[in-house]
């Protein structure tokens, strides 16, 4: 069973770094949460370093101005590592071909600009299906609709052996009180049917990998045992720390807060349930980041 505890204060003397989700831990998609901003903002006041690991499919320079706007201010992080930055990456080695399909929104085509740190970027460009040697998506056309729209592109990209590059792995996100989809959902559909997707954000190991190179980039050498990972998706933040050898402090009231009953904790019966349940057991568990 995890750890509950009250406030991140209480552990953080273990822990030298934060791979921080941001989603569902720092902000809900419209407005930032004071006391998750207020206990990064101490960890970093006491030397420690902030890394906001997230699966957005999009740079993190986008990011940064995303979460300036929902009230995440600069001096609450260090540096951001995306799913979309690594998986930009593998799209400009070559991972799905040079012709691709797109399957997204048009706030996302910056996934299409080739990463300044590749010196021979291949080239890449977006085309109708029809023309496609793979698929990229970012997020369905429209979160709320229902993923079986997307059926016939999909069956058809599947018979032509398409390969699909997941940007976001995650199945959903919460923006406010209204659930939507992500690109995580549609490359499950996509599997489901017999289709090929390639991931590279939470839990996958390539968007670790970033992130340690981001916290070299700080001037940090930090060994596991020593760094923190938090977030609210149990299949994700929770799933990929585990796997990386990661202690983990799983943030219960976001995607999971009517399975584990939580208002300001969860209800540690209803708690117990969900993580037997999911087959994950974090390090500690939290109601909410504060």
């Amino acid at each position: 069973m995890a750890r509950l505890i009250e406030s991140l204060a209480e552990i953080t003397a273990d822990y030298d770094a934060l791979y921080c989700d941001i989603w569902g831990c720092v902000h809900d998609g419209i407005r930032s949460f004071p006391e998750a901003v207020d206990a990064l903002k101490r960890f970093r006041e006491a030397g420690g370093r902030v890394i906001l690991l997230t699966n957005a499919p999009r740079p993190r320079a986008e990011i940064a101005v995303q979460i300036s706007g929902l009230g995440v201010p600069r001096d609450a992080w260090d540096t951001i590592a995306t799913s979309g930055d690594s998986a930009r990456m593998a799209l400009f080695q070559g991972a799905v071909g040079r012709r691709v399909y797109h399957i997204g929104v048009a706030s996302d085509l910056g996934f299409f600009e080739p990463p300044r740190v590749l010196e021979d970027p291949t080239p890449v460009e977006r085309v109708p299906l029809a023309e496609a040697e793979g698929i990229v998506c970012t997020g369905p056309f429209d979160a709320l609709a229902d993923l079986d729209t997307l059926r016939p592109d999909l069956l058809r990209a599947k018979i032509e052996g398409l390969p699909l590059l997941c940007a976001n792995p995650d199945i959903v996100v919460d923006r406010g009180t209204r659930r939507e989809w992500c690109a995580g959902a549609v490359a499950r559909l996509y599997t489901e049917m017999g289709g090929r997707s390639l991931y590279f954000g939470k839990p996958h190991p390539p968007i670790y990998d970033l992130a340690r190179r981001r916290l070299s980039d700080l001037g940090a050498d930090i060994p596991s045992s020593r760094i923190l990972a938090i977030g609210d998706g149990i299949a994700t933040d929770v799933a990929g720390a585990l796997g990386e050898d990661i202690d983990v402090l799983f943030v219960t009231g976001g995607l999971a807060a009517q399975e584990t009953r939580t208002a300001h904790q969860p209800d540690p019966d209803a708690l117990a349930r969900f993580l037997q349940a999911e087959g994950w057991t974090p390090t500690f568990a939290i109601g909410h980041l504060r």
